[in-house]
Order: C-alpha cells, then sequence, then structure tokens
C-alpha cells in the first residue's frame, strides 16, 4: 500500500451560505413583512390596521387555496388549466347545497353542529370535484398533453361548458351561501373587530400548506411524483405507473380548487356560476408572481395579494383595483421567473 493509498478522504466541505445568498432566498418573506409595517403607517390607526391585516391573511389564505390547485397541476404535469375555475364555481355550489341541506346544523348554537355542516360541505364538494376532476383531465387535458396553446384553447372552452352546465342543474340565479352561525359575527381583539370566519379561514390555509410541504418533501408518494416529473421513464422502470399517477395529481388539484369554492363562497355568502372565472384573475396572479409550480411562492404572493388589495382599498381606494396588477409587474421586474422559481433537472 502506499502512503496515499492510506490518506483519509477529503471530502469537500459545504460552505455556508454568505449574507447575501440568505437576504436572496428570504427576500419575499421579508418584503412580506415590510408591506405589513408599511401598511400599519399608511392606514395610521393601530386598531383599524389589525382588523385589515388578518382580513388581507384571510383573503391571501382563500386565494392560496384555491391557487395551490394551479401550482401542483403545472408544477408536476406541465398543465395550463384555465379550466381550474370551473372546479372552484362547482365546489362553490355542492357546498352551498349542502350547507342548504343541513340548514338545522349551520344554524344551530353550537359550534360542534356548525363545524360539522362545515365540514359536511367541504367534504361533498372536495369528493365532487375530484371526480369531475378525472373526467375532465381524461375527456379534455389527455388529448393535448404537451402542448400549451392547445390546453389554454380546449381548458377554457371547458369552463365555459360547465358553466352553463351550472346554469342546466341549479339554475341561472345567485345562490345565497350563509356561513355557520357560529362563524358570524367577529370578535374583538386589541380594541380590533375581527371577524370570526376570516380566522377560521387562516387556519385552514396554514393546516392546507403544511399539509402540502409535508406531502411534497417528506413522503414517498411526494417523492414519486417528483421523480416521475424529472425522469418518467426511470420510475415506470421500477413499477409505478405515471400516467395514473399524474390523474391523481389533477384529481387533487380540482378537489383543492373545491375547497376554494367552498371557502371562496362562504366569504362572499353569495354564489354565481362565474364566481370560478372570476377568481382566476387573481389566482393567476397569484401562480405568476409566486414562480410557475411552486408552492412556497404560491403561499406568499398569495399573502401578499390579500394584504396589499386590504391596505391599498382603506388608503386608496381608486387604485385597489390597479394594485394587484401592478404588484405582479413589479415582482417579474425584480424576479422575472417568479419569486420561488421551479429549477426542474434537465
Amino acid at each position: 500500500m502506499t502512503a496515499h493509498s492510506l490518506a483519509p478522504e477529503h471530502k469537500p466541505k459545504m460552505e455556508a451560505p454568505s449574507i447575501k445568498q440568505l437576504a436572496s432566498r428570504h427576500a419575499p418573506l421579508l418584503l412580506t413583512i415590510a408591506l405589513i409595517i408599511a401598511g400599519y403607517f399608511a392606514v395610521g390607526s393601530a386598531q383599524t390596521w389589525l382588523t385589515l391585516t388578518v382580513a388581507g391573511l384571510a383573503m391571501g389564505m382563500m386565494i392560496f387555496i384555491m391557487a395551490s390547485g394551479v401550482t401542483i397541476v403545472f408544477g408536476l404535469m406541465d398543465i395550463i388549466n384555465f379550466g381550474h375555475g370551473a372546479f372552484i364555481s362547482i365546489g362553490a355550489f355542492v357546498g352551498a347545497s349542502t350547507l342548504a341541506a343541513m340548514g338545522g346544523f349551520a344554524g344551530a348554537d353550537n359550534i360542534g353542529l356548525n363545524l360539522i355542516a362545515m365540514g359536511a360541505a367541504i367534504l361533498t364538494a372536495i369528493v365532487a370535484t375530484a371526480l369531475i376532476g378525472w373526467l375532465f383531465e381524461r375527456l379534455i387535458v389527455a388529448p393535448v398533453y404537451g402542448n400549451h396553446l392547445s390546453q389554454i384553447l380546449t381548458t377554457m372552452g371547458g369552463l365555459i361548458i360547465t358553466e352553463q352546465l351550472i346554469h342546466v342543474f341549479w339554475g341561472p340565479d345567485q345562490i345565497f351561501m350563509p356561513k355557520p352561525e357560529a362563524l358570524k359575527g367577529a370578535i374583538v381583539v386589541f380594541g380590533a373587530a375581527i371577524e370570526k370566519y376570516r380566522i377560521f379561514a387562516v387556519g385552514v390555509g396554514l393546516v392546507l400548506f403544511a399539509a402540502m410541504m409535508w406531502v411534497m418533501a417528506k413522503t414517498r408518494l411526494g417523492l414519486i411524483v417528483r421523480a416521475g416529473v424529472e425522469n418518467p421513464e426511470m420510475v415506470e422502470s421500477l413499477g409505478y405507473r405515471i400516467k395514473r399517477l399524474f390523474i391523481y395529481v389533477f384529481m387533487a388539484g380540482s378537489a383543492l380548487a373545491g375547497l376554494g369554492g367552498v371557502m371562496w363562497g362562504s366569504y362572499q355568502e353569495i354564489v354565481t356560476a362565474s364566481i370560478g372565472f372570476q377568481s382566476m384573475i387573481l389566482v393567476f396572479i397569484v401562480v405568476i408572481i409566486g414562480g410557475l409550480g411552486s408552492v412556497g411562492g404560491c403561499f406568499m404572493g398569495a399573502l401578499m395579494v390579500g394584504l396589499l388589495n386590504n391596505y391599498t382599498a382603506f388608503a386608496a381606494p381608486k387604485l385597489a383595483l390597479v394594485s394587484n396588477i401592478a404588484l405582479m409587474v413589479c415582482i417579474l421586474m425584480w424576479r422575472p421567473q417568479g419569486m420561488y422559481p421551479v429549477v426542474k433537472a434537465k
């Protein structure tokens, strides 16, 4: 043996990230915090600022729930689904019908019964949109895999057809969707009135975000899906059926849209067939500024949109309509690929 063969192996040391790298990685979070601070000075009143901040966070969480389905479908399947709004509308109508059928539970002066009614509305919406999502993927999306232009045209057509079918099944009139009794009204925190439903929406959004990040990063299913995106041939050779797996991903994205439809419909308390189409503007703004396919970027983008919309509507109402577009333009000028771009292996 030579002296060289006996020498210990020299492994390359992992260099600690520099301050510049850390700042770049956490810049979106710092920007969101800066927006909250700027909102405080723009509003001027601590109580009003707290009310608007919680309202903005709740709005952002509901937008995230609706947008997360688009994010995972594009990030994992490379599908641009403009028909996503159809599942938002269906989820809202199914949820409204379930709450109406459980009026005794929803209107009871009992928080347990109220949560059962809300849970039933969410569950039925998720199941219905997941099943319809399977049919949508088989009939409309499957023939146009790999062709983004055809995906945009066909899924948009699917959205229009779905809106008309909603008129057939539920009628052309809007439907009133009251919140369960326990989620009505507000509580006072540090002198600020905060609606109970907004607190509920923040909780649901945080739980969903944590669950999605855990599934994608820590579970076998998330590993297989991500590997299937990078190298489908290799995953197929290991015995996994990628096409079937992607169908499940599309169904999950549709179910998330259904959940978002219930939350958004209850927030507005009025449901129309166009609720999904109207929501898609905010959804795509969030997905674009967050970084196409990035769950974390979608989450941060939704929070920024919700907060900015509420602060601007209070401090400068005339600018509220363009504030989200202006935010998207500024973010893309700063980071053209979004705040947290997804980098795929070549």
